[in-house]
């Protein structure tokens, strides 16, 4: 079985311009909307070179080349059949899908009309069931590129009925042991940011209990210039931290902090208990490390005072006040500065 999976292309897309029409719609897309419809350049990768010197005539000829290798593999290459790896920034996930068709171009889009339609097979994957390797090869600086080191942990899922997040690290776990991948290379920046952000989140999941999360919540708090302390781990009534502006923490207004220590979407029921709480002058904030189902989102769009935090919105603040974190979570997650080569250069 492995051997066949082995055989299905795997492609990697990045989309950092549309979220979730990407599901709702069921497709993926790549920009460069200047060139119109790719279908109407011709056959060749040098006529879509072309194409992109007259589109974008400051472009180096490097970039365009690179640029032409992407469009051609969008336009021609993939296939139906062909699996595709959709990272889901927002809420930190990953997405996979079947290629259902040919290219097509949406004359109806403003933004990435380039499209190919896809058969989502699983959404709202947590990064963390992937090895650190093939979370590195997903990061590649490329908007499109084929997944070639660890096909396998990815088709290994894909067939899979949804489950929960632990019996997906077994089967990943079973296709690393069949693997004989390689390590990913070129270490630019996009791809060093994505393994530190993964390895934030790994930390944060696998190294504190979920009653140290509460603990790493109010402290992240602090961090950021709240005063923040947490409540009694049992019998809270879904008030995990409280926090104020003042020194003091008697003047208003206080917020309320539910915590979830968990990768897997936090759903509306849980969010209404929060609500529950609610006080007059009162706001509340929600903290996990994965995401929210789409009617959690609704609440949050009509509850004035409700914020909802996901994983990267956890990493962004820790990654931003990690200088101000108590020495006890900056031992967790040892970083250090360091200068990179950036996704520009040649």
């Amino acid at each position: 079985m492995w051997l066949a999976r082995q055989m299905r292309r795997v492609w990697g897309i990045h989309n950092d311009k549309l979220t979730t029409e990407l599901y709702d719609q069921e497709f993926v897309s790549i920009g460069w909307q200047e060139l119109g419809d790719l279908s109407e350049i011709g056959p060749t990768r040098d006529d879509i070179k072309e194409a992109l010197g007259r589109a974008y005539p400051s472009k180096k000829p490097q970039a365009i080349a690179v640029n032409a290798g992407v469009l051609e593999r969008f336009r021609s290459v993939i296939q139906p059949g062909d699996v595709v790896v959709a990272p889901f920034r927002p809420d930190s996930t990953i997405a996979i899908g079947v290629v259902s068709g040919g290219y097509y171009f949406d004359q109806t889009s403003e933004t990435h009309p380039n499209r190919l339609p896809v058969k989502w097979r699983r959404l709202s994957i947590p990064r963390t069931v992937f090895s650190k390797s093939a979370l590195y090869e997903v990061g590649s600086a490329l908007t499109l590129f084929q997944i070639k080191n660890h096909a396998s942990e990815f088709l290994a899922l894909l067939d899979r009925p949804q489950g929960s997040p632990g019996e997906d690290e077994a089967a990943v776990d079973q296709a690393v042991e069949e693997s004989d991948a390689e390590p990913s290379a070129e270490p630019r920046a996009s791809r060093v940011e994505r393994h530190t952000r993964d390895y934030v989140l790994s930390a944060l999941k696998d190294e504190i209990s979920h009653q140290e999360f509460e603990d790493f919540t109010a402290a992240l708090l602090r961090a950021v210039g709240y005063q923040a302390r947490t409540t009694a781990y049992s019998g809270d009534g879904g008030v995990d931290v409280l926090a104020h502006r003042d020194p003091l923490g008697v003047e208003p207004p206080q917020i309320k902090v539910q915590c979830k220590h968990q990768m897997t979407n936090v759903g509306g029921p849980e969010v209404q208990q929060l609500m529950g709480t609610q006080g007059s002058g009162e706001l509340l904030l929600f903290v996990t490390l994965g995401g929210y189902t789409q009617q959690a989102r609704d609440y949050e769009r009509a509850k004035p005072g409700l914020r909802l935090l996901t994983g990267e919105d956890v990493v962004d603040l820790f990654l931003a006040h990690y200088d101000n974190l108590e020495p006890r979570w900056r031992s967790l997650v040892p970083l250090r500065t360091v200068l990179v080569v950036d996704d520009a250069a040649d």
